[in-house]
């Protein structure tokens, strides 16, 4: 891998985990038309996307650094100083606890199927490509639907619920996490902006745990003369990742997500392309 395959894969990985048109998918099909991803060696590109996905964990703490400090302080204190009912507990507090909520469903189901999540199933492009466009028309479905009128003090436990378990759908590769956690909060009638955000703070015990679940796993097949490589692509994922945060949350108080529905099914249908032409392989 050079400097600037690094560089680029680290960009891809920062704008696609948060723009709701999945990281995995555009990875797999960079890493492919690249020829990084090994059959030989798989591990080694499971690895390298294991180390850059946490450049994108720090891009969203950082971004929403007040936002969850301030959750967590009150929910410390809420509940284990003060130890008020959930009730009488402020918005900070409550919104700590339907983050926990709402992250144990992809837990449960991410521990429980990890080594189908992790297998060929990952890199399967016509799963990939077909979640591209069935989900993109899913989404579609959603804004023709949505209400567009609440905002996060309204998010209540079942809509956590609901949200959490579409982040669940996440784990079939090229279905996205914002994209399906995004899909849930418009069906709910949350405005854009608000179901983007309250994505974005969702995915903070996703991404944390299953990124450091697999760095620790791939530990082992980090090639460590490539780490100038990994430092490069992780810190672009930071950056690129941060970008694409702010201009989804800026673009979606004013537009729709009709653009990213129409580009996922573009890509889908390229990659399906891709395959019949045998430019690539499955």
């Amino acid at each position: 891998m050079t400097f600037l395959e690094a560089l680029f894969l680290g960009i891809i990985q920062g704008l696609t985990e948060f723009l709701p048109i999945s990281s995995t998918g555009h990875l797999t099909i960079a890493g492919k038309l690249m020829g990084l991803i090994s059959n030989e060696n798989p591990e080694h590109w499971t690895a390298f996307i294991a180390v850059i996905q946490l450049g994108t964990l720090l891009a969203i703490v950082i971004y929403f650094w007040k936002d969850l400090w301030g959750i967590f302080i009150d929910f410390i204190s809420e509940n284990f100083i003060k130890r008020n009912k959930f009730s009488n507990q402020n918005e900070n507090s409550k919104m700590g606890w339907l983050i926990i909520l709402g992250s144990i469903p992809v837990a449960i189901i991410g521990l429980g199927f990890k080594d189908v999540i992790e297998g060929a199933f990952t890199k399967n492009l016509y799963v990939i490509a077909s979640s591209l466009i069935v989900l993109g028309i899913i989404l579609a479905l959603a804004e023709k639907v949505g209400k567009f009128k609440r905002d996060l003090k309204d998010i209540t436990w079942k809509d956590t619920l609901i949200i959490g378990l579409a982040q669940s759908l996440a784990l079939i590769p090229g279905s996205s996490r914002s994209g399906t956690t995004i899909t849930a909060g418009i069906f709910l009638g949350l405005k854009r902006e608000t179901a983007a955000r309250f994505s974005f703070l969702l995915s903070v015990p996703a991404i944390l745990g299953s990124g450091l679940l697999k760095f620790y796993s791939s530990l082992e097949y980090i090639q460590f003369d490539g780490l100038v490589n990994l430092a490069i692509a992780t810190t672009a994922s930071a950056i690129s990742g941060y970008v694409a945060i702010a201009f989804l949350l800026s673009f979606l108080k004013k537009n729709s997500t009709l653009i990213f529905v129409y580009y996922r099914i573009v890509i889908g249908l390229i990659i399906f392309a891709l395959i019949g032409a045998s430019i690539i392989t499955p």
